[in-house]
């Protein structure tokens, strides 16, 4: 039986969690996110995997796993390797276990999945199931910063399937997600000219005045009614307080629930950057639409019926959940290919950097869950 080989492995996954979770991944730590990745690569040919490494100069190598070469399964599985800590992350705060919860950088985003994945598949092939050659896994190197190089690797991996499972973290109470926001991160800077405060301040054109014009107009375009929301997250500016500022810089998060509501907000976002206020100042915009919205279909519908039946044989209660966060089920979603999220182990707190945890006591059910999903839609 699939949980009861899972049960029995529990120890391993978490020795393998550990290793990972020791190992430092941010998205700009190239040789950590490789480390991740040669990790991963041996345990995946270990099970007798084909692993491709598709090199990349700046940020990680990516991986493409299937059971052959040659093969053509029908769903895909997407996790990532890079966490958002800094170098040296691991070593202040290691891996650790207190009581049922396992603490440590990026151990809920996401490296138990990492772990769940290896294991779903070693559990299919423990049981005598091919249904482990109806995956095709990728394993990606910059989702926290918007997958810019991953992104065409996913959408050519994507191609025929009937299925995807994005297997960032489970929520609390067995929420997985159905839906999740599109994505926009845009930049404004804005050029003046400097002069001294003091002695000349008639000559200088403040760019700091300027984009605080165009910051108050951007605020303005929340609207959460409708699922928008644009904020202003980053601001910088001037050289010293006795000059006038000649440049100035903001950066922009865009947050919107359906499809047809991006070129409106693009074009607004580039009309305030177009306006001019302090005369003899100019402003650039860059950015754009970097994710599309993740939205519930009938696809989508039958996809969760099928994990539920197979959480209701591992007495899992799952529940629907949305996101206004962002993850690579928008790439599949938007190409009409039935898409869940959030079927990774259960935890919370992402991205903190004291309070993320991983739940061990549902770490090989959710496993299990992932493994019967996979033979329930591979008949």
């Amino acid at each position: 039986m699939i949980e009861t080989y899972l049960e029995n492995k529990k120890d391993e996954m978490i020795e393998l969690l550990e290793l990972l979770v020791n190992t430092d991944s941010g998205t700009y730590n190239k040789d950590g996110v490789d480390a991740v990745g040669e990790i991963l690569e041996k345990k995946f040919e270990e099970i007798g995997m084909d692993v491709k490494v598709h090199p990349e100069h700046k940020l990680g190598n990516h991986l493409e796993i299937k059971a052959s070469s040659d093969s053509e399964p029908k769903i895909i599985i997407i996790a990532h390797m890079d966490t958002v800590f800094p170098k040296g992350e691991a070593g202040k705060r290691p891996f650790k276990i207190i009581g049922d919860k396992a603490f440590g950088p990026g151990v809920n985003d996401e490296k138990a999945s990492h772990v769940q994945v290896l294991y779903a598949l070693k559990a299919l092939k423990a049981a005598g199931s091919d249904a482990y050659k109806n995956v095709h896994i990728i394993f990606n190197s910059d989702e926290e910063i918007g997958s810019p190089t991953s992104k065409p690797l996913i959408k050519q991996a994507a191609e025929d399937k009937l299925y995807s499972l994005v297997v960032e973290c489970s929520r609390p109470n067995g929420g997985i997600v159905t839906e999740r926001k599109g994505v926009g991160l845009f930049t404004l800077d804005v050029k003046g000219k400097s002069a001294h405060a003091g002695v000349e301040p008639k000559r200088g054109r403040s760019a700091i005045e300027e984009i605080s014009h165009k910051i108050l107009k951007l605020q303005e375009l929340n609207d959460y009614d409708e699922g928008i929301s644009v904020n202003v997250g980053l601001v910088q500016g001037g050289t010293s307080t006795n000059t006038v500022p000649p440049a100035a810089k903001a950066k922009i998060d865009v947050r919107f629930e359906e499809e047809h509501q991006a070129a409106e907000i693009v074009r607004k976002i580039t009309e305030i950057a177009q306006e001019e206020h302090v005369s003899g100042t100019s402003t650039k915009l860059k950015g754009d639409i970097n994710r599309p919205p993740m939205q519930k279909t009938n696809g989508t519908e039958q996809l969760i019926n099928v994990i539920q039946e197979a959480a209701a044989e591992l007495d899992i209660s799952i529940r629907e959940v949305k996101s206004g966060g962002g993850s690579d089920a928008s790439f599949t979603a938007i190409e009409g290919i039935p898409t869940v999220d959030g079927i990774g182990p259960m935890g919370e707190f992402s991205h903190d950097e004291k309070d993320e945890y991983t739940d061990l006591k549902t770490f090989p059910q959710f496993t299990a869950l992932l493994a019967k999903t996979i033979e329930k839609l591979s008949v």
